[in-house]
């Protein structure tokens, strides 16, 4: 049986939800909200804070001494909500020093800040290649292929995967729910940038929020394919370590026994090779980032994940060549949604879906298996 241990102990289950009633699946993806994490929102990757740097000094005329209410009322076109996220993620200077949203202002006190970028106003149609696995009149399933974000978030108001499918919705006189937001049409939860796989599209706001509930209650069940450098010691286990936003480095997450959120990951190596391994992942939360946290935690991170210890691979590694000046196998994170399973919304039937693996990950592991095998 496996056990539950700090360091080669861990399983994997699936997402959860973010903010406004979508989860984010990887766990792209979910955030603090309807559903149950992801990061309180912090967007997807990429999403970077737009660079417009402003310094003012506080007039003597103090209608709010707090800095968030000050803040609130001289910028009235950002939400207070969107402005105390900025401090605390100390975008904000009070006489050159972080602050925080509750410091007391006085007259004559410099701030300088970052501002974000003005929220998206409209979502534009794009031709983006959609690919449909399954389809009814209340949800659709699509297989994500890599390099797509899923939704517009601040630096990126345009080619996401929601500007593609308001663009599909439109050549089939079709709708997507709003239940997400208006600018989340269809999204219930999300994978990042760069993983691939199955995703569930809703139709109707029904459908959203039945599904959304699913998510909450982890009556999901998801799994994913990653190929890791190394080959963990036991061939199946549980991670079972919780997670928060890094204490340096703010775009990723880390182990954080102290202050992190409950995170279970389940896995079991499918395949062996000299130097790497195949796994199935199963997460029973849906963190951010969770899989590749986890799986680097106990020593084994997925290839081409820079951000948590993975390396690109070239043939000329694989092959035990001379170095080469070659293209990698794998220049992306080796991660993929491959099924998922849920109640249909309107029926309550059990459905499983299966998003095949895209072809750099199947170019990998073939490869692995012609000259790495054991």
């Amino acid at each position: 049986m496996a056990q539950e241990t700090g360091r080669n102990s861990e399983f994997d289950p699936a997402d959860e939800p973010q903010g406004e009633g979508t989860v984010r699946d990887e766990l792209e993806e979910p955030g603090d909200g309807a559903v149950e994490d992801s990061d309180g929102d912090i967007e997807e990757e990429g999403a970077e804070i737009e660079d417009r740097p402003v310094r003012f000094h506080v007039g003597t005329n103090l209608k709010f001494r707090r800095l968030d209410k000050y803040l609130g009322g001289r910028f009235s076109n950002f939400s207070r909500t969107r402005l105390q996220k900025l401090i605390k993620e100390q975008g904000v200077n009070v006489n050159g020093r972080p602050a925080k949203p509750g410091h007391k202002l006085n007259s004559g006190d410099e701030i300088d800040l970052v501002l974000p970028p003005k929220p998206v106003r409209e979502l534009i149609p794009e031709d983006i290649p959609i690919n449909v696995i399954f389809e009814d009149e209340h949800i659709i399933v699509i297989n994500k292929q890599a390099n797509l974000i899923v939704h517009p978030a601040r630096a990126h108001t345009h080619g996401t995967l929601v500007n593609g499918l308001v663009y599909y919705a439109n050549q089939h006189a079709d709708q997507l729910s709003t239940a997400g937001g208006d600018f989340r049409p269809g999204i219930v939860h999300r994978l990042d940038k760069n993983t691939t796989g199955v995703m569930i599209v809703t139709k109707t706001d029904t459908a959203h929020w039945k599904i959304s509930r699913q998510f909450f209650e982890r009556k999901t069940k998801k799994t994913y394919l990653a190929v890791v450098h190394g080959v963990p010691e036991l061939t199946a286990d549980c991670i079972n370590q919780p997670l928060g936003v890094h204490p340096r480095v703010r775009e990723k997450y880390a182990i954080r026994p102290e202050t992190g959120k409950d995170s279970i990951t389940f896995y079991e190596v499918l395949e062996e090779f000299r130097g790497y391994a195949v796994l199935k992942l199963s997460p029973k939360t849906g963190r951010t980032h969770q899989l590749r946290v986890h799986v680097n935690h106990i020593k084994h991170p997925i290839v081409a994940d820079d951000m948590y210890g993975g390396k690109v691979v070239y043939p000329w590694q694989i092959e035990d060549r001379e170095p080469a000046v070659e293209e990698p196998l794998m220049a992306r994170v080796a991660l993929h949604a491959w099924k998922i399973e849920i109640a249909h919304p309107e029926s309550d039937e059990r459905m499983e879906f299966e998003a095949p693996l895209p072809d750099d990950m199947q170019r990998l592991i073939e490869n692995l298996r012609k000259f790495r095998k054991i």
